[in-house]
């Protein structure tokens, strides 16, 4: 009786970590920020940020997350072609969703494990190897690579993820295989989502779709991976290029968390294939228009 309390004591010692390291790490964080950039800010400039510009930066913050918390993918790729067809550099874009991920993604981890979405064998077998790919790229883009020659080819980077999202969706009958390098997949993933602003999602949760794995918990597992992955290549971007775009920060974050517990709900309720068509198709226009203003 005694060694059966013990078990389940442990049971759920391991589950409120779950949803603990994420809010302690985002607390933290938050606390952080505050501290080191409260000169930065005073009232007069934090009303005057309320502008429709913040309302802009807010709805793609909702429908990124929404995309993201429901598909499994495309928040980066979303919010980054929005951000690039606005006008917003890359390198402010690409900080300001890897800052605004560590918190929607911390959002989305906990609500996925509150309806029970989540492999945590999968999310092992992602996590450092991921981890490992985002701060690589996440340097190499902050202190290394040039953002305004980078930026073309991100937008064309992003063609290739929507047309990644869409070959997904209108592929039939998928037949189950085993995954196999696994820790190579997560590595390129979050590589690739550091440097071009997104592709974890696409790259990491296609892939094991492609192969078969449940919808449900690939998604939730993927999400929660990512966390960690954000946060790694968020803390990188502010220790290498430092911060930049508050006003977009601010507005992706407030929207995405808002958004993370009706996405984790709608995981099971929406129809994938159409979403999925429909946010690939728009990811290209937006990257057309991107493009067609640099060439």
């Amino acid at each position: 009786m005694e060694k059966e309390l013990k078990i389940n004591n442990t049971a759920s010692f391991k589950e409120k970590l779950w949803i603990g390291i994420p809010v302690v790490l985002l607390v933290g964080l938050l606390f952080t920020l505050l501290y080191n950039h409260h000169a930065e800010f005073s009232w007069d400039g934090f009303v005057a940020g309320f502008n429709q510009e913040f309302l802009v930066f807010f709805a793609i913050g909702v429908f990124a997350q929404l995309v993201d918390g429901t598909l499994g993918m495309g928040y980066g790729a979303t919010s980054t072609s929005f951000l690039l067809a606005y006008g917003v550099p890359p390198v402010v874009s690409s900080t300001a969703v890897h800052v605004s991920e560590m918190f929607t993604t911390g959002a989305s981890a906990v609500s996925h494990h509150r309806f029970g979405n989540i492999n945590k064998k999968l999310v092992k077998h992602l996590l450092i190897p991921g981890v490992l790919g985002s701060i690589t790229g996440a340097y190499l883009l902050s202190d290394v690579i040039d953002g305004d020659v980078i930026k073309p080819f991100i937008a064309v980077y992003m063609i290739v993820l929507a047309v990644i999202i869409i070959r997904k969706a209108l592929k039939k009958n998928i037949v189950k295989k085993k995954t196999k390098k696994l820790g190579f997949l997560a590595v390129f993933g979050g590589f690739m989502d550091s440097v071009g602003g997104g592709g974890w999602g696409p790259i990491v949760t296609s892939t094991l779709l492609g192969r078969g794995r449940n919808p449900r918990y690939t998604i939730g597992s993927v999400s929660a991976a990512e966390f960690a992955i954000s946060f790694a290549s968020g803390i990188t971007f502010m220790l290498f290029g430092g911060i930049h775009g508050w006003q977009v920060i601010i507005g992706l974050i407030l929207g995405g968390v808002i958004s993370a517990p009706l996405a984790a709900f709608l995981v099971n309720k929406i129809k994938r294939k159409p979403m999925m068509v429909a946010v690939g198709v728009l990811i290209i226009v937006l990257s057309l228009k991107t493009l067609s203003k640099l060439l």
